[in-house]
């Protein structure tokens, strides 16, 4: 028989903030209870933590569906500009339900976590991937006062990882197999999308026939926004069969084949491919793109058809106003086939003239622009896009016609920028090049960092830019501090509300308020404190989980990134085998690099997850470096230990090679969790310097026009390890096999990536790298020197808030004026506090 629970231990699984009356908490207790009895059929004697955990979501749900159909009914009646954030077939993982801790009542906030012992996270996970995980798109969920149509609702998401024996192994990431509490099917939306077939052209224009049907199932989850009663709407697509497909095969007896092709219908939505950065055509993810393409737009014409709420009826027969009502981002190139779908809807089945049809699309679609690798820009083959979609590869060839005639209008016998401008690249096989696509077919286009957005316009995509320059800007990222920093480090939250309010929540800008308390000697102390609490916990899971005991006073030297070449894990391995081989290493180090999986079929990737612990087995059992220095690689990392490990960290690695990382998250909620950045002017770390002051991060390296330069001339990696002879010895131990005694040549593809193939110039940097390092280790061991930069960081963290990036999306490209107009709860009046009409978006 289990004991009782302590009164702190309660306080720890349901906290209070606010005024709460004592019926909101006997309502929540009583709608506990009946979830779990009626719902989940359990009692106490029987139920299992995850049982208290879907009791506990069914009851918080329960709360949130007044104000989620609150807030719908308050869109159809306002009838604002529509919003849909285009993020088809590829990852979605947004962490324990989108948006922020749901609050019951005024100031009611669940904080009880018990699948934290069960390991058994209740992501939204329908994929991973540094964008849609952990990066910006959870973040502007809950910044939006959107709807966020998005992409198919995976049965698997991309694997879980384990390490065994140092390898990457992956394992079926099944994150139905309990259900999901949270979502709604909705199957009176459901959405026929066609596949395959040809093209019948007469008098009347093109009719696509002959088609495989897929359908499109709805779910919906809410999305609740920070203490405005506002309840939005994440909506993902599984794919089903049709009822009478191939009925013909099971009537005559063949019902495997019956099965086995409603099995292949929906395999659309069975699982996502993998690969973040390199672009493979294959025919199930063209598949899965155009699925979440198609199911959306038809969804957004009926809601633009329809004006009444609950209304089926379309009463809007005219588009006119369409690119006044929505608004389609257009993030990265998966969903590009949005704009030949919605030209193919407009003139071949609402009949617009072409020219018209293509105004309006133009004015609906803005494209974002997440890479510049350019092994990562979609290029479909033209013949799997006839194949499979016929009509828009005609569609496809008459836009590509348009503009290049538009093109050879302004430059006359220039050939070749024709070439370098089509939407069709010749070649050995013909390509569609989606970027193109998308730029061609949007008003507005952006990057996510200024330093990124700079090198779109003169590097990428330079020829567009000279065309349109109007066309062009710079979104930079942010993230979400309410599940940043409210809700993964409540303590450093509360310290800052302590000195500046609480205001700071909803307005991050406020944070430059903490620059007067820099010198404060009690506030130093007491950030300092709060570091060190999270560095104690997460060095008991490190304990726990990974059997290696680390000193929580060392310094928790942190790089949490998608294993890629570019991303340079590669120089922090080289520079630990460094510290090593000094031996004793710099005081007190502890180098602890984690990432994100590798892509499943990405070989270099999971060669340097194998290095990174075969190092780590040398580093952790050689006695003569004791504590000093400890190497973990923590597998499968996700939302839940991103919250772990972020407030605990001391130094946050950004050391990627200028002018290849787009913007990062990542280094922003380490800066508001009061890490210093050890970094590269790359991505976002540029602004961030400029926020700081450069003074106040650890920058080194090249910077844009010095590895420009270096192409130039030519990088010639022997030069560098002939004239660096701790950068030598590290590359010596791991070529004779030092660290892999039962196989020497385990890591010869590694060595000879880094001589002959290493587009990144990892040696180019590591002097700098090493020597930057040092001035960390020096700084570390003046803890109040230390601690007044963290203040400074943090206080430098306000421009990096999603809600601001959001408010710009919203002015400079949707054309809407955010709102902060509190939608009134569901106990009071619909028309109460709703004085003044909001220009906000919604869908």
């Amino acid at each position: 028989m289990s004991r009782p629970l302590s009164d702190q231990e309660r306080r720890k699984q349901i906290s209070i903030r606010g005024i709460v009356g004592a019926e909101s908490v006997a309502e929540l207790k009583r709608g506990f209870n009946r979830h779990l009895h009626f719902t989940l059929v359990k009692d106490r004697n029987v139920a299992t933590p995850r049982d208290y955990y879907f009791a506990l979501a069914h009851t918080v749900r329960d709360h949130l569906v007044g104000r989620w159909i609150r807030t719908q009914q308050y869109y159809y009646e306002k009838d604002p500009k529509v919003g849909a954030v285009g993020y088809g077939g590829n990852r979605l993982r947004t962490g324990r339900g989108a948006g922020n801790p749901p609050t019951l009542g005024p100031g009611l906030w669940l904080g009880w976590e018990p699948w934290e012992p069960l390991g058994c996270e209740p992501s939204l996970r329908a994929g991973i991937g540094g964008l849609a995980g952990l990066g910006f798109f959870p973040c502007f969920l809950d910044s939006m006062a959107t709807l966020g149509h998005l992409q198919p609702r995976y049965e698997y998401g991309i694997f879980n990882q384990k390490i065994r024996d140092g390898w990457q192994v992956e394992e079926a990431d099944d994150w139905l197999r309990h259900g999901n509490p949270w979502e709604k099917a909705r199957p009176e939306y459901m959405l026929p999308v066609h596949f395959y077939g040809r093209v019948e052209h007469s008098a009347s224009g093109a009719k696509w026939i002959d088609t495989q049907v897929v359908l499109a199932l709805p779910y919906d989850t809410p999305v609740p926004g920070y203490m405005n009663n506002t309840v939005n709407t994440m909506r993902l697509w599984s794919a089903r069969a049709p009822n009478d497909f191939n009925l013909r095969d099971f009537n005559v007896g063949d019902y495997i084949q019956a099965v086995l092709d409603r099995n292949l219908a929906e395999n659309i939505s069975r699982v996502l491919y993998p690969n973040d950065n390199f672009f493979e055509g294959k025919e199930l993810r063209l598949k899965q793109e155009y699925f979440v393409v198609a199911a959306t737009l038809q969804d957004i014409i009926r809601r633009f058809k329809a004006s009444k709420f609950g209304s089926t009826d379309s009463v809007r027969t005219v588009f006119d106003s369409f690119p006044d009502q929505v608004a389609i981002q257009l993030n990265d190139t998966h969903p590009a086939m949005a704009i030949p779908e919605l030209m193919r809807i407009f003139v071949d089945i609402e009949k617009l003239p072409w020219d018209k049809a293509w105004d309006i699309t133009k004015r609906t679609f803005a494209y974002t622009n997440h890479t510049v690798l350019p092994e990562a820009l979609e290029r479909w083959p033209v013949d799997l896009v006839e194949k499979l979609l016929p009509r828009h590869l005609q569609i496809i060839y008459e836009i590509n016609q348009r503009h290049l005639d538009h093109i050879a209008s302004l430059f006359p016998n220039d050939v070749d920028r024709l070439r370098r401008m089509s939407l069709i690249e010749e070649g050995d096989t013909k390509r569609i090049n989606m970027a193109h696509l998308c730029i061609v077919g949007s008003h507005a286009v952006n990057g996510v960092a200024k330093i990124h957005s700079e090198i779109v316009k003169t590097q990428v995509f330079e020829d567009f830019a000279e065309l349109e320059p109007e066309k062009f800007q710079n979104k930079t990222n942010g993230i979400t501090p309410r599940r940043w920093l409210l809700l993964c480090n409540p303590g450093l939250a509360e310290l800052i509300a302590e000195k500046i309010g609480e205001d700071y929540v909803r307005d991050l800008s406020q944070l430059t308020k903490l620059h007067a308390f820099v010198d404060d000697d009690l506030f130093i102390r007491e950030v300092a404190k709060v570091k060190q609490e999270n560095k104690v916990k997460f060095a008991l899971y490190l304990e726990k989980e990974y059997k290696v005991k680390i000193n929580p006073s060392s310094m928790f030297d942190v790089h949490v990134k998608r294993i890629h070449e570019y991303k340079r894990q590669l120089m922090n391995c080289l520079h630990i085998i460094t510290m090593y081989n000094r031996k004793p290493p710099r005081p007190e180090g502890t180098g602890c690099p984690r990432a994100a999986p590798a892509a499943p079929g990405y070989h270099m990737a999971k060669m340097i997850i194998k290095l990174i612990n075969a190092v780590a087995q040398v580093v952790n059992n050689d006695p003569m470096v004791g504590s000093k220095l400890k190497v973990i690689f923590l597998e499968n990392y996700r939302v839940s230990l991103a919250e772990k490990v972020i407030p605990a960290t001391d130094l946050s690695e950004q050391i990627s090679t200028a002018g290849t990382e787009a913007s990062g998250t990542g280094n922003m909620k380490f800066m508001l969790n009061g890490a210093l950045t050890i970094g590269t002017m790359d991505g976002a770390n540029v602004e961030m310097a400029e926020e700081a002051g450069e003074e106040n991060l650890f920058i080194f390296g090249m910077r844009v026009e010095d590895v420009t330069e270096l192409d130039r001339k030519g990088y010639n990696a022997q030069l560098y390890y002939d004239r660096l002879p701790e950068l030598k010895q590290a590359v010596d131990q791991i070529k004779s096999g030092f660290f892999s005694p039962k196989d020497p040549n385990l890591f010869h593809d590694v060595v000879n990536m880094l001589f002959h193939h290493d587009r990144f110039k990892v040696f180019a940097d590591y002097e700098a790298y090493v020597k930057c390092q040092e001035k960390v280790s020096e700084l570390y061991l003046n803890s109040k020197a230390w601690t007044k930069m963290v203040i400074r960081n943090i206080a430098a963290a306000g421009k990096f808030s999603s809600d601001r990036t959001i408010k710009e999306y919203a002015r400079d490209i949707w054309h809407v004026e955010p709102s902060d107009l509190k939608i009134p709860p569901p106990n009071e009046p619909r028309d109460a506090g709703q004085d003044k009409t909001p220009n906000g978006t919604a869908a």
